[in-house]
């Protein structure tokens, strides 16, 4: 039987917008150098894979260098393709069994809703080399485990940052998500993300760094919900809210391309 992969834009309602993420739901296990070989093919920032097990489903994520413990966007995009396929009947909730543990999206409406681990972070001196690599004042700065996010002083900068990855790339960090308050963007909060020791220069939409920047905000804003847009080229939205120990994100997806490897 050919395997087939689906391409889905996360994170938006509109085709190539979001960000793209590979989805190859297997039949059967495949050897972990298959699948960081298709996910280096694909060259996207993840491709996800997903197995039936019972009712439920294990899934893993590869980015084009390595396999990752959390990715929010090929999630949404997984549940997305499991539904549209009718793999998962429409009312059915998607239980994905991840190296973070059980993680479950539901359906509401055009939205899907994502149950993920909080990421607790605190303030800490940044990185010697920090603000010179972003070209921009830190603010503040905290960490969970190996990502690291930096406050910026409002949207625009963060919007209009170039950073040097080359230095970002010698940090001892996987990754940094850049974030300020929202204002300007008609939103509570705004965020970009650069990953170049995972092999991921700029990811268009995070999921996952979400599960830090939900807590932060909510706790800076008294809020419970709260909208925020990440702003890459490509762009995308979320609604996030903080629930205990656990963080709900709130996407749509769209598929944009079905292909069969051969």
């Amino acid at each position: 039987m050919p395997q087939l992969l689906y391409q889905v834009d996360a994170f938006t309602d509109q085709p190539f917008s979001g960000n793209p993420a590979a989805v190859c739901v297997l039949e059967a296990p495949r050897p972990d150098a298959w699948m960081q070989s298709v996910a280096m093919e694909m060259n996207l920032s993840e491709t996800a894979f997903v197995l039936p097990q019972g009712a439920d489903f294990g899934l893993r994520w590869f980015t084009p260098t390595q396999e990752i413990a959390l990715c929010g966007h090929a999630t949404l995009a997984a549940a997305h393709v499991l539904w549209e396929q009718g793999i998962l009947p429409p009312t059915a909730e998607a239980r994905f069994h991840t190296l973070s543990g059980l993680l479950r999206v539901a359906r509401q409406g055009a939205w899907m809703e994502m149950d993920f681990p909080l990421w607790a972070s605190q303030e800490e001196p940044a990185p010697a080399g920090l603000a010179q690599a972003l070209g921009a004042p830190v603010l503040w700065f905290g960490r969970h485990q190996g990502f690291g996010m930096a406050l910026l002083e409002n949207a625009q900068r963060v919007k209009d940052l170039r950073p040097d990855l080359n230095q970002l790339r010698s940090l001892p960090l996987e990754g940094v998500v850049i974030t300020a308050a929202g204002d300007e963007m008609g939103c509570d909060f705004v965020s970009r993300v650069f990953a170049p020791n995972l092999g991921i220069d700029e990811d268009p939409v995070t999921g996952s760094t979400h599960c830090m920047l939900t807590p932060y905000w909510a706790e800076r804003l008294g809020k419970t919900e709260l909208l925020a847009r990440q702003l890459s080229r490509r762009g995308g939205v979320l609604r996030v809210a903080p629930q205990g120990e656990r963080v709900l994100l709130r996407g749509q997806a769209v598929t944009v391309m079905r292909a069969e490897l051969v």
